[in-house]
């Protein structure tokens, strides 16, 4: 999980670098007023996931507009992305549970860091999973948990003190407002 979209745009290039195929990478999150978005939403328009951002390569070029319950429209790309999107809409896994939840407990995430993921792309943050086969998952678990990352732990902790105790599917989308007061929540100096 990172705060900012332009740190999880970094680790989906680094983990392409190192060698994981963009087919095993994915990423969901807020990028409310980067190219990233504005290219998705053009194309989500009819689209949805698919959408091409200029000049950038690999799974970032295959961004697109999803919108999943209680979290809202989100930029998403990848096998998560996917998952949560046939789950949200009844088809795959876990919609009761709300579909990224669901897709994550699904991929053998715990339920309870589930709920706390999904809370943070809800709350504006943006989630990087990826599928590694042995040998790179000492590099792919440097780069996903590098000082850019969130401390799922510390934010589980710190989401309990505001009287959050899971995720839920049904409550409104944050506005843009609320995200930017998340976001400044937890910038690190």
């Amino acid at each position: 999980m990172f705060d900012h979209y332009g740190d999880a745009r970094r680790a989906v290039q680094d983990l392409e670098a190192a060698g994981v195929p963009h087919r095993d990478i994915s990423i969901v999150g807020h990028d409310k007023d980067g190219p990233a978005a504005e290219a998705a939403e053009d194309a989500g328009k009819g689209a949805g996931i698919g959408a091409a951002v200029g000049g950038v390569g690999g799974l970032l070029a295959g961004l697109g507009l999803l919108a999943i319950p209680g979290i809202g429209p989100v930029v998403a790309a990848g096998w998560l992305a996917a998952t949560a999107a046939g789950a949200a809409g009844g088809a795959v896994i876990g919609a009761a549970a709300g579909g990224l939840v669901g897709a994550l407990t699904h991929a053998g995430v715990p339920e309870k860091d589930a709920h706390v993921y999904a809370e943070g792309v809800r709350r504006g943050g943006t989630l990087v999973t990826a599928k590694v086969d042995e040998p790179l998952v000492p590099t792919a678990r440097n780069i996903l948990s590098d000082d850019r990352t969130v401390n799922v732990a510390d934010r589980r902790q710190a989401y309990e003190a505001q009287g959050w105790s899971k995720f839920d599917g049904a409550a409104p989308a944050y506005t843009d407002d609320a995200i930017a007061a998340e976001r400044s929540r937890y910038d690190r100096v």
